[in-house]
């Protein structure tokens, strides 16, 4: 359907007659009675009556008046959506269970008025490329990984300092103890068939095998949060990292421990990244929101990567 001559329609109903209608639309009222007979052979009804003193509608005219004024309303909002500066604030996590969602949720809560749309990239080029092109306005990630610089135009500041939990299954060797340290996880396997190479996240748990001696094993493909924990449920060997900040939720029989580590806590630094002339009114209020609750990085007591941006 032409949206064009349902528009067309629409104005000659308002304006009541053509004359008008085509003064308004800035068009011949010739136009749009071309636009109306159309309009009308695509629906196979006639919607106008046409008389000497002009054109009223008919009963299927009036029946279909209320859906062209909805079909129009539906582009607006359709243009709207992806509209610089009119379209919702568009920001991506890497997943919306984690905690980088749980920021969005925050500021949402503080600032409900505005309209926000969750995306989730994979990755950090195609993340920052987006930010970049405005696509979207802002990413969550880790910066600056090794090999990846931030482009100029692009900035970032930290928000969020995601501590780790050691994840483990009633049998492991570490389920009873109230606090692990990083380096007790000397030459123990650590899960993590999600941490897939040239990501941020396989950056930092690579580089935090090797300050401590662990082993990150990413073999096997990744069934999901539901299989990773049945599988660590069932182990007496196997652990993996979680977050305090991650929703899950298991069977009773699992018996799955959250276990603190510390001496020192292993961080993962999220920042936010966005491109310095993005005109979006809420990136802004955003900003301010997640930079006023972040209390800054301590100077001991935490570890993160080496390459990481500090706070």
């Amino acid at each position: 359907m032409d949206l064009t001559a349902v528009r067309t329609f629409v104005a000659a109903v308002d304006a009541g007659q053509f004359q008008e209608a085509a003064v308004d639309l800035s068009i011949t009222p010739q136009a749009v009675s071309k636009r109306v007979a159309v309009l009308e052979k695509d629906l196979g009804v006639q919607l106008f009556s046409r008389t000497a003193r002009g054109a009223r509608l008919t009963i299927d005219g009036q029946a279909f008046l209320p859906y062209a004024r909805a079909l129009l309303q539906a582009e607006e909002r359709a243009a709207a959506s992806v509209r610089p500066g009119r379209r919702a604030l568009r920001v991506d996590v890497i997943g919306r269970r984690l905690s980088v969602a749980g920021l969005l949720r925050g500021f949402h809560r503080a600032y409900p008025e505005t309209d926000l749309d969750v995306v989730t990239l994979f990755d950090f080029d195609t993340a920052v490329a987006a930010v970049r092109s405005g696509t979207i306005d802002a990413t969550f990630r880790a910066v600056d990984m090794p090999g990846r610089q931030l482009p100029e135009g692009i900035e970032a500041t930290p928000v969020f300092d995601e501590p780790l939990q050691l994840f483990t299954g009633p049998a492991h060797e570490f389920a009873t103890a109230r606090a692990v340290a990083p380096a007790q996880l000397s030459g123990r396997r650590i899960w993590m068939p999600g941490n897939t190479p040239g990501t941020e996240w396989a950056a930092y748990y690579d580089e935090l095998a090797a300050e401590f001696g662990l082993t990150i094993d990413a073999i096997g493909p990744n069934f999901g949060i539901e299989h990773l924990l049945d599988t660590i449920a069932a182990s007496s060997t196997l652990a993996t990292f979680v977050s305090p900040q991650t929703p899950l939720v298991w069977p009773a029989g699992h018996d799955l421990r959250r276990i603190t580590l510390q001496d020192p806590t292993p961080v993962y630094p999220h920042s936010l990244i966005w491109r310095t002339d993005n005109p979006h009114p809420a990136l802004t209020a955003l900003r301010d929101h997640l930079t006023a609750a972040y209390p800054g990085r301590p100077n001991s007591g935490v570890w993160t990567p080496n390459w990481v941006r500090k706070a």
